[in-house]
């Protein structure tokens, strides 16, 4: 299994609202960036990832699982988008802010920590790990 992390504006798609989908999940569509649809052609069934509040909130709130691997984005009739489909697994009990991540040693080599503006993106094992014990989760 493989872990990632997907970053959205609150404003524009919620923890709440990935939560509402339920076990169908939701295409996670919309990317325009090369580097994040290539993380999602990696995807497999089963890969888990974090729901990360982009903007004002900065921290990781959740955890998501992939449902649906790559497709064609329904957002639009350009082939070069692609996307997967994600289903809510559980929130976190202590939200981890893009300063906690910023401030502990062991993630100083992390995507979030060093390129915050790409919206998909692998997360190490050991990240995981260390992100799941600071989020009050089990691994």
């Amino acid at each position: 299994m493989a872990y990632w992390l997907f970053k959205s504006e609150p404003n524009t798609w919620s923890w709440d609202d990935q939560v509402a989908k339920g076990d169908a999940g939701e295409e996670w569509d919309g990317v325009r960036n090369y580097q994040a649809r290539n993380n999602m052609r990696e995807m497999k069934l089963g890969d888990r990832g974090f729901f990360y509040h982009s903007m004002k909130e900065k921290a990781i709130v959740g955890v998501v699982e992939v449902c649906a691997e790559i497709h064609p984005d329904s957002t639009t009739d350009d082939p070069r988008w692609e996307c997967v489909d994600i289903k809510a697994i559980g929130p976190v009990k202590t939200p981890v802010t893009l300063d906690m991540c910023k401030t502990e040693p062991a993630l100083a080599d992390m995507v979030l920590v060093n390129n915050t503006r790409l919206s998909v993106q692998p997360v190490r094992d050991a990240e995981w790990q260390r992100i799941c014990r600071m989020a009050g989760i089990d691994p």
